[in-house]
């Protein structure tokens, strides 16, 4: 199986596919799962797919993300899997099929293959399919950097923070070099918003930053004052509430400006992601499994400022009991870099502990009932 699995990972590596466009990578899994008995449901409006084991209930959920990263790799733009999604998903894989050689494991395992989650709203397509409406408990699974834990360590839980970005146009008029009074310069202004953000301020005990990451403004003219510029912003804070509290200071900031400039500014937020909401039931199972496979206890929940659209889950169905396996696989030099690496054992620890807490949860439900 160790040498089945890496096959398919190293095919997963080599064939990365961006958000939305995952369409050979679920054709390449779907052919697999059928290939070992499996009969997977393809979803109807997104790439991707679920697929189970067994039958009944309780029923506990485990996502694999699929997308990769377009990024320039040795002079070269291509799809790159530097999050670890080939990973997951070769991890997932492997836990199935484990499962399969079991038999009847006393309930359903579901498998969800989810589109896009770099571009966060991967999972809201997929919660739309109605995949998860049934499931009682959901597991996820990323790989971590080696500065947050070191190999074979493992988390019970990745505390995500939320991330939202922001569009932004400032709408005044070009005018000439020599006439600086006879507008506004959309520079300064795109200046006073940078300032004036970093005058804002949060409660300190919880992480968060805003900060004006693209601005366009200005010709090849450099006689021309440029009355138009667009802007973006990145927003990060690690819970929710403090993000609500971020984006409201984002709007007054821009509406001030754009009162006291006299020109307009208009903002648009999307690509929200929410901070996670960690269950304390799922993340004390996948404790007992990292320790029961690992021999040494779990890391407790990490706090991270990475985003993961995972958490839309559990905001968007409340009764679904869910965490997220933070996998120490010594990931160097770190998540999104190009030409990341990371310890390939990992692979096999997630899939022993997926197996684990598959089958303890579902052990666990049923004593529960009686």
């Amino acid at each position: 199986m160790k040498e089945k699995v890496m096959q398919i990972f190293e095919h997963l590596h080599a064939h990365g596919e961006v958000s939305w466009k995952e369409i050979e990578t679920t054709n390449y899994l779907v052919a697999l799962f059928e290939e070992a008995g499996f009969q997977p449901k393809r979803f109807q409006n997104c790439p991707g797919f679920s697929v189970e084991v067994s039958s009944g209930s309780p029923k506990v959920g485990l996502r694999a993300d699929m997308d990769a990263l377009w990024q320039e790799v040795n002079g070269e733009m291509k799809a790159n899997h530097s999050c670890g999604h080939d990973a997951h998903m070769a991890i997932v894989t492997g836990v199935m099929h484990k499962l399969k050689e079991i038999g009847d494991i006393g309930g359903t395992v579901r498998a969800v293959f989810q589109p896009a989650e770099e571009l966060g709203n991967g999972s809201l397509s997929v919660i739309q399919e109605g995949v998860i409406d049934d499931l009682d408990y959901f597991y996820g699974v990323h790989l971590r950097p080696f500065d947050e834990m070191a190999f074979p360590n493992c988390a019970q839980g990745i505390q995500h923070g939320s991330c939202v970005f922001v569009k932004g146009q400032i709408g005044g008029l070009d005018h000439h070099g020599a006439r600086p009074h006879k507008g506004v310069n959309a520079i300064e202004v795109a200046a006073s918003i940078v300032h004036h953000l970093g005058l804002t301020y949060t409660d300190p005990h919880v992480a968060a930053t805003v900060k004006m990451t693209n601005l366009h403004a200005g010709t090849e003219n450099f006689n021309i004052i440029p009355g138009k510029a667009t802007f973006g912003l990145d927003l990060r804070a690690q819970t929710n509430a403090v993000m609500d509290e971020l984006q409201h200071q984002v709007k007054t900031v821009c509406a001030q400006l754009s009162a006291m400039h006299q020109v307009p500014i208009d903002i648009e937020f999307f690509d929200y992601v929410p901070a996670a909401a960690v269950n304390e039931e799922a993340a004390a199972l996948m404790a007992q499994s990292i320790e029961h496979v690992l021999g040494c206890p779990a890391l407790p929940t990490i706090v991270t400022p990475g985003a993961d659209d995972f958490h839309f889950y559990t905001i968007e169905r409340p009764h679904l009991k869910a965490t997220m396996l933070g996998l120490g696989a010594d990931v160097t030099p770190g998540l999104h870099d190009p030409y990341m690496l990371f310890n390939h054992e990992a692979i096999f620890n997630g899939i022993e502990i997926l197996t684990d807490v598959c089958l303890r949860t579902l052990q666990r439900e049923k004593e529960s009932a009686v």
